[in-house]
Formats: structure tokens, C-alpha cells, sequence
């Protein structure tokens, strides 16, 4: 290969590339320290300190070799020498690592440790180097590649390690245990209990190992079980250093005066073969460092901060001709160690400096050193210039080496992860035009890009990758432009795709793979599906609802407790609330707070939402306590030390959610006005000029929970004394607190977002702040940037970063009624959990810890309008009915989908795609002052014959006979249902170029009537119900040729029919499917789904899938009628045909 031309100057070394491993010469240098210093231009030693030429190094007796420079101005933290090497290490508290090869002490490698904290101890092991720092464990190569990065808890303070064998570590430090990990696995697998903390330095022999602790005791402790043998008691005051060889133990300290802490001249010598201590070493200097250096004798080494040295025997007398000086640049010395070898000495001082001392002109640091790895020098030879700008220039020409060694390229496998390129999104038109054959799709080429050829873009901004991932995984949606931007794909507004089958082959569970129900949205009004998922959660109000029952045609109580059974018995199939929101449409109220959207106005998304929900959330909380007060309490509903559970005059409802106040009004005369009132949930009242305020200045949502709670306006009332209207003040004090505290944000104009989003923001510079780090103006924080604060999973408010974004709501609160008729609110956090402890007496002090339990929130979209989901807290109870476990979790209820969410994604809130609109906090341990048994309100006399609602009686044959007492229907009895429906709203569909027709919604059907047949006994085969229900809304279709339903049937001023109310023949079915009858039909299914029933599948009989065929469709009663009846009797029974 021909290297002739080659530019000479390739054989430069490029410019460093890492600013922070250029050390700058500090202005305040010691300028002795320059002197025989040779400098390149960014300030960094190119060779060591040498000694004067004068110096002669004596056999056998230590002295200066060389001095070097490590860090400028940097002092030195630990320094050690290298056990398979001829290589020694420092580190400097600026947490910078340098290498220095072999006596010369030539600079090895050089390289960044940690950001903030200083090295405080460093281990070499076979393949690499491990680095302790104050809360960080890190083992690096030798030439500085990370090989893992292990931290610790950021609370932790650690001091010291002690290798016990090759794949073992002890790391111990100012707390009181000593942490056990593995390096093969980089996992702790001990934590060793320590009665005294504060272990800041630990040795090993074959008998014990030595902890060290900062009181000045040294413990012993056993090999295997860690266990405290003996303990010394060594200084008064704390324990600088200590040794250990053979049977010796010598340590130095400080002891305890009057004027505080001074160095004992005195070192402690202790036998272990006795285990007491031998007479005192008194020695020339004051003690810092001592190591033994058995040579020919075990002789110690002492060294004092200022650079006396002593050699001693530890049994003998010191004497003072054995001191020799060590000439640090700096005043003290910070750190030393001797090799492995005895034959090196090295110290490191408070000016970034290392001495180097030995006992023969050519020392080896290890008795048996392997050979070192160093970087292969630049090969320079003349070759042509390449010129890089021409395109057609071959690479061929670029000389590469022929090497058999492992390429740079080829990082091992620990230290890298594969990272296939991403295959770009299907194009729109794509997805809009395709059609589906089995498992895959074909559509027509949009032609917009080449055939064959699919573009990569090798850049791809972070963003691009977020929209991506928002690409729709399923059919859902397809038929439309997928729209792509910052709301994730679980918070988007979910539709059901329909088929000629319905809603039979949609795969509700790809959405829903939990065992909770959720709500289908396509119903009308259905806005409210995450509330009535939040009440359902409600343990309490559920077991009221489900035990409430009344005479009332439309009452939202019975309804919503119908609903619930429904939620409770389903396995994670959906329901729908049809008959819930039937009644809820027919209530003058929610017509006139404009609760009832038009479809047009549902469809196009011009009502806002999120005022829409909050006005909603305040109407049923209405609602239900009138519905509640109109009965007597229901037995089940005691407390549980048997008092009432509420007031004559209240309701349950009341006693949850209500919070007694007393308003008083003072007029500027003087003259006040007080008068007692309740309210059911509170509205949030921020403070004035919240937006304007672009100082980030802290609010709590204690402190706005606290100023809404107790609020106090200033507005014009009527004065008694003044006879007029005056300017007036008006406070809100609270007399007692609800049990559950039910809050509407009322986020609804860009000044409460900004007043959200600036108080996030606030709380998440705190956070950092709170954590060590440090927040500049517009600094984005990375994970790199958010590793060096610390060990993200020991914190205890969040453990990572993202999880710390966009939160100001706390997860509990904690409330106090003053003596003055005051409250006191704060948020509760985790400290203050951990100081309090669970106190279930809180209440004796007038103290009560709410905790969140629901949000409600707003998903804007400006495409469809947008959708409200919630995340609910899903309690113990449910979890054990549902699964059969007993845990806490956190759930995202959109509809029809629900996942599993963590808990820190329930409290933040984006403000561009996600904004909160109601918030449920409960008391804590509300559950057990209840008493939760839910009894079955309905009785077998709903079965008993009624009073037709028809007003026109005739005299015609009756088509049933109501049952008697005797003849109720036993678990397993066999009942035949049918029923016939009409049409409220026709379907809306759309046909394809194809000839297609897609379903966008389905027609909303209304049961008509229902008709119930005896299985069993000697009425067997007559009807017992036969009911045509009636209906308030307009019938568009009543399908007369299917159901035999005509016009006038569901009249009650003209129908001749046995005619009653949907909910008198809801309750008759539900105490059949209560007992445990079993139904026998064709098509049950969609017969029990338009009824708005929930029938466990062990109780259906039915023909459709009795007799159906794997892989063949369906076969129609008609069909069954004329195989199993005979052509006679299915033209006797079907004459039409």
C-alpha cells in the first residue's frame, strides 16, 4: 500500500471535544507550582514534575522520584495504586479521574467521573475501575468507557468500599447500614444493619472484616453473617485512619477536648489474638494516614496532612530520625497509598499535585503486572489528497488497515441495544381507500411517491417520532384523515365501527383488557359516562344507590342504581346507561340548565364539554339527594355503632357530599347578617390577576382550595338596617366538613389555564430545586441532566423527571376546623405521611387527610369537539370482587376503554390538550364507618298482577296470566322471553364508491314490549307477562311488520293493550334474573341489550347459538320454526308466509 504523500498534518491530535475535561489554570495558583511545569496551550502537564538531578535514591530508603500535576488548582480526594497494572489512579473533588503509567507517571487517560460530587474511593479490578462518589457506583474501563452506572438512593452518603471477592462489594457510609451488591448482576442483594452509623472506611482479613466509623469505634465482624464480633473503642472523638496486618491493629485519631476535636499523638495498637489493645505508639507527627508496609519487619508508615513522614515498628519506639518531609505544593496532603509492591509511595495534595516516592530508582508498582494497552500511534505516509467534494469520487481510495481485531464499531453487547430503523406511517389516503379481505388490506396506489421506493428520513425530529406513535393501532377510525398531534391514543374520543353484524364482531376487548365495565359512547347526552364511572367507584354512594328503590316512573336514583348492578355483574364487557338517560332526558331541570344536547350539537361538538360536565356533576349530586329524601332511610343504612346515619330531614347523599357553612354579610353600617347553609361540592376561585403575574410566584392548591372553601366577596345586598341595597362583605365560614369533598375546577377561559400552567411550572422548579439540581430560564432538562440529581427511584415525591411535569395537584390534603370557626388546609405529602404514621384517630384532633380519589378532565380536540375521560382510584373492594386481589390502582375510564394508568398521570395536566374540570377527594377510612352490605330492594310481588296504564278499557281477551304466590319461579326454572321494540332515531349510514354501505350510527331503539312464558308447572307455556311498555318520546318507525306494534298501541289515552311503565317491567326481569331463572329465546342478546340488562351467560338459553355452526352464519327463527314444526304448523303460526 503506497503511503507516499500523505499530509503530515493528519498526525495532529484533534482539539479536545469534552469542555469539562480541560482543566483551566486557576488565577489564584500557587505560582511554584509552574516552575519545570511544561504547559500546552490549554493548560494541561505534558510531563511530570522532575526531581533535580542532585537527588539520589538510595536503596531501600523512600524518596521523591517524581511529582505530577492531575488537576490544576483541583485538590486531590483519593489516590490508588492500580492491583494488575503498573498504573496509578487519581481522583480529585471535582470528580475527574486521571491515570498515570508507571514510575515515570505518564499521563494515561483522563476523563469525567462525576458532574458534581468528589471520587471518594477507587478500586481497580480486573477489567476496569470503580469509582464511589457520594451516591453513585461507577465501574469504568481504563480508558474511560462506562461499563455500568449504579445509583444509589440520593438520601444515601457513602464513604467507603471494600471488595470481599471478585463479583462482591460493600459499600458502606454515614448511614446506618452497609449495602451488599453483586457486580455480575449490578444488584443489591444485602443490606447489613449497622448500630453505629457512620462507616467511613472497612478492611478485610481472614477473620473478620474491620468497619471504621466516624465516632472512633472499629467494629469486628464476621465473615459470613456480618454480625458484630468485637468492637474497639479506639478514640473519644472520631478515627482518622487504621491498618490491619497479620495480628495488629494500629489506628489514628482525634480525641475530645474542652476546646473541641485534637490529634492524638498516640496510635491505638491492638492484638487480635487477644483481642485487647497493647501499649499506646506515641509518634513525632500529628497522625492523618498510616499503612503497614511489611517489607522485612511490619513496619507502619504515619503521615500527617502538613508532610512528615514517620516509619515505626508498631511494638518498638518511635524515633524522630525516621521522619523524612514530603514538599506538596499545596499546605496539606489529602490522600495516600502504597502499592502493592511496597516499593511506591504516593500522595496527593490540596492543590491537584502527586508525589511519587520510592525505594529504588526503577520500582514496579505490583509484584506481577500485566502488559498495558496504549493507543496506537498515528502511521504517517505520503498519499495523494482526496478531494471530498467530488461526488464520483470511489471510497475505495481511502487506505484502511487489514486488522484482525475487534472494530471500534463493534461495542460489546452490554454497552449497546439494537436500534432497527422505524418503518414510516402508511399514507392517509392509503388507509382512507383500503379495503379488508380477512387480515389484509388493498387499496388503489395514491400515486405520491416512486413505485417500489419508500423514502427514509435518516434525521427525525423528536416530534416526529410523538406523532408516529399516535398513529391509530386499530380499524378504529380509518374511514377518516387519522389526525396526528400531541393527545395520546388512549385519550382520544373512542367510536365503535360497525358492521352488517353490529356490534358482534367489534373487539371491545383490544380496548378494555381489565375486568371493570365501561360505557358506550354512541347513546345520546352519553357526556356523562365518566361521571357515572366516578360515582360507581364511589363505594359508599354505590351501595346507597343499589339499595334505593321507589315508585316514581323516572327517578334518577333507581336508574342509576340499575346501571350499577349492571357494572357489577358484567366481566368486562360494556354496558350502556340507555334507560339511565332516558329518565335523565325526561327532568325539567336538566333541560333548563341546558344539560340536554341536541344531536346536531353532540355530533359537531359545539357544547363545551367541560363546563357541560361541571353543571352536570352539580345537578346529580341535586338530583340524587332529593330522590333520597323523598324516602325513609333504608335499614341497611346504619352506622356502625348503630346510630342513624343521618338526620330526619337529610339524606345519605347529604351526609357525603354536603358541608354545613354559615354565611355572614356585613353591611358598611355595621350591620351583620348571618344565616345557615350546605352545599354539595365547592368552585374553585383563583386569585385576582393570577395571569398577569409572570413572576412564577408559588400558590399552593391548598391555599386556592382553602380560598374557594372560605371564600369572602365583596358584592351589593340588601341591608335591614339601611333599607337598601349596600356594599357589602360577605364571608363563608364552615361548620363541618363532608366526607367527600367534591371540587369543579372551572378552568374555562385561557386565564385559569395560564393561572395552571404557571403554577405546574413553579412546582416543577421547585421539585428539581428541592432534589439538588438547578432550573435556568428556558433550560430543558434531559435525562442525562436529571440522572446527575440523584437516584431517581429513591425520591419520594416522583422518581422521574416527565413524572414531575405539568403537576400541581396534590394526592392528598389535610384539613383542620380551628377553635374561631376557621380551617386550616395544606397539602399532605409523603414526609408528612412517614412523620404522622396512619392515624386513625385523627378526628379526635379535629384533623382530616382527604385523598384523591377522581379527576375528571377535559381532552381538547378541536377536530371532534373533544371528549371527557376520568382516572379513578379503583379501592380494594372492587379489585377483590372483580379479580380476587387486594391492591390499590389508578384507571383511565374513556368510554368503552379503560387501562391501567400510573398514579402521577391521574394529576398532570397538559393545558393544551388536557385540562381538569372536576376533582373527588374522600376522607380517609371513609369505607369503615359504613356499613356496605347491599340488600336487594326488589321483591316477588313486582311479579303480582298490576293495574293497566291504558285509560280506554275494553273487554278484550286477555293474553296472560299474572302468577300466583305459589307458582314464583325458583333458581334454574325455565322462563321464555321475547320482546319487540321501536325505532327513536334512524341509523345514519353513508354508501361507498364500492356500493358499500358503512354504519356511522346505529338506530336507537326502545323496547315495546315484553312477553314472558311459563317453562314448567301446569301453566306451562302460558304467558305470565305480556307488557307494551309506554313511551314519552317520538316513535319514528314502529316496525310493524316485525313487531305487530301499530301506531296508538303505547298510548295510554288510546291503546287497548295491558300497558305499563318501562321500569315496572325492568323490575319484574330483574327479580327473574336475581332468583336465578333461566331464559329461553332467539337472539336474547340484543333483546337484553335494548332493555338495558345485564344477564349472566350461565342463564340464557339461547336458539341463535344453540344451533349454530362453527363458520357458518346464523339461522333465523323462521328457518328453525319450519324444521322443528313441520309446514303445517309454520303456515298455522307464520300465515304471511
Amino acid at each position: 500500500m503506497n503511503f507516499e504523500g500523505l499530509d503530515p498534518g493528519l498526525a495532529e491530535y484533534a482539539p479536545a471535544m469534552h469542555s469539562a475535561l480541560d482543566p483551566v489554570l486557576d488565577a489564584h495558583l500557587n505560582p511554584s507550582l509552574l516552575q519545570n511545569v511544561e504547559l500546552d496551550p490549554e493548560g494541561v502537564a505534558l510531563e511530570a514534575l522532575p526531581v533535580q538531578e542532585s537527588v539520589h535514591i538510595m536503596e531501600g530508603v523512600y524518596s521523591e522520584l517524581h511529582s505530577v500535576v492531575a488537576e490544576v488548582g483541583v485538590p486531590v480526594s483519593v489516590s490508588h495504586f492500580d492491583l494488575h497494572e503498573e498504573m496509578l489512579w487519581v481522583g480529585s473533588h471535582g470528580g475527574h479521574a486521571t491515570s498515570f503509567f508507571g514510575p515515570a507517571l505518564e499521563r494515561y487517560s483522563s476523563f469525567q467521573v462525576n458532574g458534581s460530587d468528589d471520587i471518594r474511593q477507587i478500586q481497580s479490578l480486573e477489567n476496569g475501575i470503580l469509582f464511589l462518589t457520594k451516591n453513585n457506583l461507577k465501574y469504568m474501563a481504563r480508558g474511560g468507557l462506562i461499563i455500568f452506572d449504579y445509583l444509589l438512593d440520593e438520601n444515601e452518603d457513602m464513604h467507603s468500599l471494600l471488595l470481599t471477592d471478585s463479583s462482591t462489594l460493600l459499600v458502606g457510609g454515614l448511614q446506618n447500614h452497609i449495602l451488599e451488591i453483586d457486580l455480575n448482576t449490578v444488584q443489591e442483594t444485602q443490606k447489613y444493619a449497622v448500630e453505629t452509623p457512620g462507616v467511613t472506611i472497612m478492611r478485610q482479613s481472614n477473620r473478620f472484616f474491620f468497619c471504621g466509623h466516624t465516632s472512633g469505634k472499629i467494629s469486628l465482624r464476621d465473615l459470613r453473617t456480618f454480625k458484630v464480633e468485637h468492637e474497639f473503642d479506639a478514640f473519644s472523638g472520631s478515627l482518622s485512619d487504621f491498618d490491619v496486618h497479620g495480628n495488629l491493629l494500629a489506628s489514628c485519631g482525634f480525641s475530645s477536648r474542652l476546646t473541641g476535636l485534637a490529634c492524638d499523638r498516640f496510635l491505638k495498637v491492638y492484638d487480635l489474638r487477644m483481642m485487647r489493645a497493647i501499649t499506646p505508639l506515641q509518634v513525632h507527627v500529628d497522625p492523618a494516614f498510616l499503612r503497614f508496609i511489611p517489607t522485612y519487619t511490619s513496619r507502619l508508615a504515619i503521615i500527617s496532612q502538613s508532610g512528615q513522614c514517620q516509619f515505626c515498628e508498631p511494638t518498638g519506639l518511635a524515633n524522630p530520625a525516621d521522619i523524612f518531609h514530603v514538599n506538596p505544593v499545596g499546605p496539606l496532603l489529602m490522600t495516600f497509598d502504597v502499592s502493592a509492591s511496597k516499593q511506591a509511595l504516593a500522595f496527593g495534595d490540596s492543590e491537584g499535585c502527586v508525589h511519587l516516592w520510592t525505594d529504588s530508582p526503577e520500582p514496579s508498582f505490583n509484584p506481577y503486572s500485566r502488559e498495558t494497552e496504549f493507543a496506537l500511534p498515528c502511521l504517517v505516509d505520503s498519499l495523494p489528497p482526496l478531494d471530498w467534494s467530488q461526488d464520483l469520487l470511489p471510497l475505495s481510495l481511502i487506505p484502511v488497515p487489514l486488522t484482525t481485531d475487534t472494530l471500534l464499531s463493534d461495542w460489546p453487547a452490554a454497552n449497546s441495544a439494537p436500534a432497527p430503523r422505524r418503518a414510516p406511517p402508511v399514507d392517509a389516503e392509503i388507509l382512507r381507500t383500503m379495503k379488508k379481505v380477512g387480515f389484509i388490506g388493498y387499496a388503489p396506489n395514491p400515486r405520491t411517491r416512486l413505485r417500489n421506493q419508500i423514502p427514509y428520513r435518516l434525521k427525525e425530529s423528536d416530534s416526529e417520532f410523538d406523532s408516529f406513535s399516535q398513529v391509530t393501532e386499530s380499524p378504529i377510525g380509518r374511514e377518516e384523515e387519522p389526525y396526528l398531534h400531541m393527545v395520546s391514543k388512549k385519550y382520544r374520543k373512542v367510536t365503535i365501527k360497525y358492521s352488517k353484524l353490529g356490534l358482534e364482531d367489534f373487539d371491545f376487548k383490544h380496548y378494555n383488557k381489565t375486568l371493570f365495565a365501561g360505557l358506550e359512547p354512541h347513546i345520546p347526552n352519553a357526556y356523562c359516562n365518566c361521571m357515572i364511572q366516578v360515582l360507581y367507584f364511589l363505594e359508599p354512594v354505590r351501595c346507597l344507590i343499589q339499595n334505593h328503590l321507589c315508585q316514581k316512573e323516572f327517578c334518577l336514583a333507581c336508574e342509576l342504581g340499575f346501571l350499577f348492578h349492571m357494572l357489577d355483574l358484567s366481566r368486562g364487557d360494556p354496558c350502556q346507561g340507555s334507560n339511565f338517560l332516558r329518565a335523565f332526558r325526561t327532568i325539567p331541570e336538566a333541560s333548563a340548565l341546558g344539560l340536554i344536547l341536541a344531536d346536531s350539537d353532540e355530533a359537531s361538538g359545539k357544547g363545551n364539554l367541560a363546563r357541560l360536565i361541571q353543571r352536570w356533576n352539580r345537578f346529580i349530586l341535586t338530583q340524587l339527594h332529593q330522590d333520597m329524601q323523598e324516602l325513609e332511610v333504608p335499614q341497611a343504612y346504619r352506622g356502625a355503632g348503630g346510630s342513624s346515619f343521618c338526620s330526619s330531614g337529610d339524606s345519605v347523599i347529604g351526609q357525603l357530599f354536603s358541608c354545613e357553612m354559615e354565611n355572614c354579610s356585613l353591611c358598611r353600617c355595621g350591620s351583620e347578617t348571618v344565616r345557615a347553609s350546605s352545599t354539595l361540592l365547592f368552585t374553585l376561585s383563583y386569585p385576582e390577576g393570577s395571569n398577569s403575574d409572570k413572576t412564577g410566584k408559588n400558590c399552593d392548591f391548598a391555599q386556592v382550595l382553602k380560598r374557594s372553601i372560605c371564600l369572602e366577596q365583596n358584592t351589593q345586598a340588601w341591608c335591614d338596617n339601611c333599607e337598601k341595597y349596600q356594599p357589602t362583605i360577605q364571608t363563608r365560614n364552615i361548620r363541618h366538613l363532608p366526607d367527600i369533598l367534591v371540587i369543579n375546577c372551572e378552568v374555562n377561559s385561557l386565564k385559569e389555564a395560564d393561572f395552571w400552567r404557571m403554577q405546574a411550572e413553579v412546582a416543577f422548579k421547585m421539585a428539581i430545586k428541592k432534589h439538588g439540581g438547578e432550573i435556568s430560564k428556558n433550560k430543558e432538562f434531559t435525562l442525562a441532566d436529571w440522572k446527575e440529581l440523584g437516584n431517581p427511584e429513591g425520591m419520594l415525591m416522583c422518581p422521574s423527571i416527565e413524572e414531575l411535569k405539568n403537576v400541581w395537584l396534590p394526592f392528598s390534603i389535610r384539613m383542620k376546623m380551628t377553635k374561631n370557626k376557621g380551617l386550616d388546609v395544606c397539602n399532605w405529602t409523603d414526609v408528612d405521611e412517614m412523620q404522622w404514621g396512619p392515624a386513625r384517630a385523627e378526628e379526635e384532633h379535629g384533623v382530616y387527610v382527604y385523598d384523591l380519589m377522581a379527576t375528571v378532565v377535559h381532552i381538547l380536540d378541536s377536530r371532534t369537539g373533544g371528549s371527557l375521560v376520568a382516572h379513578i382510584k379503583v379501592g380494594e373492594t372492587y379489585h377483590q370482587r372483580k379479580e380476587g386481589v387486594t391492591h390499590q390502582q389508578w384507571y383511565l375510564f374513556n368510554d368503552f376503554l379503560i387501562e391501567p394508568i400510573d398514579k402521577h398521570e391521574a394529576v398532570q395536566f397538559d393545558m393544551n390538550w388536557k385540562v381538569p374540570a372536576i376533582l373527588y377527594y374522600i376522607k380517609r377510612n371513609l369505607n369503615s364507618k359504613y356499613n356496605l352490605n347491599i340488600k336487594n330492594p326488589i321483591e316477588a310481588s313486582v311479579l303480582l298482577a298490576e293495574a293497566s296504564l291504558a285509560r280506554k278499557q275494553r273487554k278484550t281477551h286477555t293474553t296472560f296470566i299474572p302468577l300466583m304466590l305459589n307458582e314464583m319461579p325458583q333458581v334454574g326454572d325455565l322462563v321464555g322471553l321475547d320482546a319487540e321494540f321501536v325505532t327513536l332515531n334512524e341509523e345514519e349510514a353513508e354508501l361507498r364508491s364500492d356500493g358499500t354501505k358503512s354504519t356511522i350510527k346505529p338506530s336507537q331503539m326502545s323496547v315495546a314490549r315484553i312477553t314472558c312464558v311459563r317453562g314448567q308447572g301446569p301453566n306451562e307455556g302460558i304467558p305470565f307477562i305480556d307488557d307494551y311498555i309506554s313511551t314519552q318520546e317520538q316513535v319514528v318507525d314502529y316496525l310493524t311488520q316485525y313487531s305487530g306494534i301499530k301506531p296508538g298501541d303505547l298510548d295510554a289515552k288510546i291503546s287497548s293493550k295491558h300497558l305499563t311503565t318501562l321500569k315496572s317491567t325492568y323490575l319484574k326481569l330483574r327479580f327473574l334474573i336475581d332468583i336465578g331463572v333461566k331464559f329461553v329465546g332467539h337472539g336474547l342478546q340484543k333483546d337484553f341489550r335494548v332493555i338495558n340488562l345485564m344477564v349472566p351467560k350461565d342463564q340464557v338459553l339461547d336458539t341463535v347459538y344453540l344451533f349454530h355452526m362453527p363458520r357458518k352464519r346464523m339461522i333465523s327463527l323462521r328457518f328453525l320454526a319450519w324444521y322443528f314444526l313441520g309446514p303445517k304448523l309454520f303456515h298455522l303460526y307464520f300465515p304471511q308466509t
